[in-house]
C-alpha cells in the first residue's frame, strides 16, 4: 500500500464516519440549482477531506462537488488535480440504502491515476495507485480486518452487466440487449466500477448524465484492476473538460466502463 493510498484511506474513513452520524439520525435534505438532492452530510465530509487534501498538498488544487456548486472552482492547467465527491449515491443515502461511497481521486494528464471508493454502510473500500487496486472490508473499531488485491475477470461468452438504480433509460436497455447481457444488476454510485474491478462483473454502460467527481475514483480503481472506461467512439474518457461547448465544466459525455476490452481496440 501506497503512501497516497493510506491517506485517501484515513480521509475517508473520516469522513465516512460523519456521513454514518447523519445516516443515522435522518438527514435533511435541500436541492441545489440543479435540482440534485444535497444533505448536511455532503457538506460535512467534503469539508473534512478538503482539510486533509488542503494540508497534505497544498499546491494541488481540488475540485469538489459542493464547493463547485457554490461558484468556487480552482485553475487546473497545471494538470494535475484532486476530484472530490463526498457522498455519491446521494438519492440511496436519502432512500436508506446502503450503497453510498466517498470518493477521492488524483487526476494526472487528464487520467484518474489514484483513488479511494468508501462505502461506509458496507464497511468496505476499494483504493488504487501506481497500477494495484484493493479490496478492503473492515472490522471493528474501522480496522481493515482484510485486504486483498482485486482484479478484472476475462470476458467471457455471456456478460454480465451493472447498471444505475437511480438513471436507468431506453438507452442502456438497448445497450444491453445488442450486446447480449442476460444478466444485470441495479446498484447505487460508484460502486459499479468496483464490481467490474473486483470481477464481479463485465461491463457498465452509462447514458444518463454524470460528472467528473462521480466517476474519477471508480475509474482509478477499474484502470488499476485492468479495465478501462471509455466513451461510445471508444476513445478514452478524459478528465478536466473545461468550457465544454455543449455541456458544463467537468460535465462527462456518455460512456461504457468494461473489466475485458480485449476484442476492443482503444485509440
Amino acid at each position: 500500500m501506497t503512501p497516497l493510498c493510506e491517506l485517501f484511506e484515513r480521509i475517508a474513513l473520516e469522513a465516512g464516519a460523519s456521513i454514518l452520524a447523519v445516516y443515522e439520525a435522518g438527514p435533511t435534505v435541500c436541492y441545489k440549482d440543479d435540482h440534485s438532492p444535497v444533505t448536511e452530510a455532503d457538506e460535512r465530509a467534503e469539508a473534512i477531506i478538503l482539510g486533509h487534501l488542503a494540508a497534505a498538498f497544498p499546491h494541488i488544487p481540488v475540485v469538489a462537488e459542493e464547493a463547485v456548486a457554490s461558484g468556487c472552482v480552482p485553475d487546473i492547467s497545471c494538470g494535475t488535480f484532486f476530484l472530490v465527491d463526498p457522498l455519491d449515491g446521494t438519492k440511496e443515502f436519502i432512500n436508506r440504502r446502503d450503497d453510498f461511497t466517498v470518493n477521492i481521486a488524483l487526476v494526472e494528464g487528464n487520467l484518474p491515476v489514484a483513488g479511494v471508493v468508501y462505502a461506509p454502510a458496507q464497511r468496505c473500500a476499494y483504493v488504487a495507485d501506481k497500477g494495484r487496486a484493493e479490496k478492503l472490508v473492515f472490522g471493528a473499531g474501522a480496522m481493515v480486518g482484510h485486504r486483498q488485491a482485486i482484479r478484472v475477470r476475462p470476458r467471457g461468452p455471456a456478460l454480465t452487466a451493472v447498471a444505475s438504480r437511480s438513471h436507468n433509460c431506453s438507452e442502456t436497455e438497448a445497450f444491453l440487449a445488442g450486446h447480449g447481457v442476460k444478466d444485470c444488476t441495479s446498484v447505487g454510485s460508484s460502486l459499479k466500477f468496483c464490481l467490474l474491478a473486483e470481477g464481479r462483473a463485465d461491463v457498465y454502460p452509462r447514458f444518463g448524465r454524470t460528472m467528473e467527481w462521480d466517476t474519477a475514483a471508480g475509474h482509478a480503481v477499474l484502470n488499476a484492476a485492468g479495465g478501462s472506461v471509455v466513451r461510445l467512439d471508444g476513445s478514452r474518457l478524459p478528465y478536466g473538460k473545461m468550457k465544454q461547448a455543449d455541456d458544463s465544466d467537468f460535465a462527462n459525455p456518455h460512456f461504457v466502463a468494461w473489466a475485458d476490452m480485449s476484442p476492443l481496440t482503444v485509440p
